[in-house]
């Protein structure tokens, strides 16, 4: 019986309380795990940054040039025009790293 003088819109007309309705907004920044071989390296970057920045960070920090190595997202090569978001990146992802090869039969 207590619970009857409540409504169910009662936090709608509640000043500063509207955000019930919204879902949570994702967060801004993301924690991405760049994995070489060798190394791990974590970088914080927005959901809508292109991913060049991150990667041409990760080769200076390893002394590679952007088209010896691959950048691989899922199995998935990554774009430099990708963003978190079109790859609908989620916080703690990977960043699979592997060196370029050339040639084949």
């Amino acid at each position: 019986m207590a619970d009857a003088p409540q409504s169910p819109n009662n936090n709608q007309n509640t000043p500063g309380a509207g955000g019930d309705d919204a879902p949570p907004a994702a967060p801004e920044h993301l924690n991405i795990k760049v994995t070489d071989n060798n190394n791990e390296v974590f970088f914080k970057i927005k959901r809508n940054t292109k991913l060049e920045k991150l990667m041409l960070a990760f080769c200076e920090r390893q002394g590679k040039t952007l088209t010896s190595v691959r950048f691989l997202f899922e199995g998935q090569r990554v774009q430099p025009t990708d963003t978190p978001d079109t790859l609908e990146m989620a916080d703690g992802d990977t960043l699979e790293v592997h060196q370029e090869q050339v040639g084949g039969c």
